[in-house]
């Protein structure tokens, strides 16, 4: 096996990968889908989440342990090969190439556009002559939002590509700003919500309990398994991690921990601001209605540009898995025209066809 690829990236990068590709625009919106599916039941809520992050707890122990063993090209792939065989590993790294890479990259470019524009729509909505009503999501199917989509797409190929390093310090910058109103609302929310006895009234009061408590929990822990998808891609860099052996898993642990903290903590300062059953019939104006009650009209119009910072990071953190999909096979002798893919940049220690097809793909 070749890898030409160096090791350019620390354990704060490695982190950061995790954090940030987890947490993406879902967390600021999640909490309503929550209360939703328990029927306004907040302790139930929180047993969601602590179970679901549990669960990805118990995969992160799995590959972490791995990563203390395997270090080759593409974590996830290393794995699979080292617990099946070559042949599976094979078919591992053509799914994460073909589809997981390419679907997901394509879904967060779509939710950065998408955001982007509620934000210039609701910001300067006398200036901005596209008519896009945010509330009924309108942007979807709009051709400028396709269109801003894909530039955003080109954008974090092009920083990928071009620059690796920049394309990591833009992951832990965008990771560290999407925390801060996701902190701000844990703290200040829960502290004015128990001076105004907002979280003791939305702890203690039910909005529905016909649900029965089993099927209600059970649905709110598959809620919960998306908002905790996509952490499986930071193992993709783990050839270029400084001491992987070592800092992968403590990536993954710390990551996980950071991610679960900061759900819990923020779905409890969500319960400071707002009744539970506003959350829930606001669907996603619930956030901006909490952000608004806690930092005045302009909180609630500033949270859709952390909502595209937080966006802008996974699609990053994303891009950066997509940009080597095919890299991981060619430096095995698989796949299709090893020889080309495996070729990686003097200048930017890139795999630049690999690059080129993750963006087209």
């Amino acid at each position: 096996m070749e890898n030409g690829l160096n090791k350019k990236y620390g354990l704060l990068t490695a982190i950061c990968m995790v954090v940030g590709i987890v947490v993406g625009s879902g967390v600021f919106f999640k909490a309503q889908t929550i209360l939703q599916k328990t029927e306004g039941n907040m302790v139930m809520g929180i047993w969601a989440w602590l179970i679901g992050g549990a669960i990805m707890l118990c995969c992160i122990a799995a590959f972490s342990i791995m990563a203390t063993k395997y270090e080759k090209v593409n974590g996830v792939v290393d794995y699979a090969e080292a617990t099946v065989g070559r042949k599976y590993g094979y078919v591992i790294g053509w799914f994460m190439t073909m589809i997981y890479y390419p679907t997901l990259t394509s879904v967060l470019a779509w939710l950065s556009a998408r955001y982007t524009l509620v934000f210039l729509t609701s910001a300067f909505p006398n200036r901005i002559t596209l008519v896009i009503p945010a509330a009924e999501g309108g942007c979807v199917v709009g051709p400028e939002c396709m269109a801003l989509a894909l530039f955003f797409l080109c954008a974090a190929y092009a920083t990928n590509a071009l620059s690796p390093k920049i394309a990591g310090h833009f992951q832990v910058a965008t990771t560290i700003i999407k925390l801060i109103p996701l902190l701000l609302m844990a703290v200040i929310g829960t502290i004015v919500g128990l001076g105004n006895g907002m979280v003791v009234e939305n702890f203690t009061t039910v909005v529905d309990a016909s649900k029965s408590s089993g099927t209600a929990l059970f649905t709110a822990v598959v809620a919960t398994a998306f908002a905790f998808e996509g952490w499986i891609i930071a193992t993709s860099i783990n050839a270029e991690l400084k001491d992987a052996k070592k800092n992968l898993p403590r990536a993954l642990v710390l990551g996980t921990l950071i991610v679960v903290g900061v759900y819990i903590l923020y779905y409890i300062g969500l319960s400071g601001s707002v009744s539970n059953a506003a959350l829930m019939e606001s669907g996603e104006t619930g956030a901006r209605t909490a952000f608004e009650t806690i930092f005045s009209r302009v909180g609630g119009t500033v949270l859709f540009v952390f909502v595209v910072i937080s966006c802008l990071g996974t699609l990053n953190g994303l891009m950066l898995g997509c940009t080597r999909g095919m890299y991981a096979l060619a430096a095995r002798h698989r796949g299709p025209a090893p020889a080309i893919f495996k070729q990686v940049d003097g200048k930017t220690n890139m795999p630049t066809n690999s690059s080129v097809l993750g963006l087209l793909l």
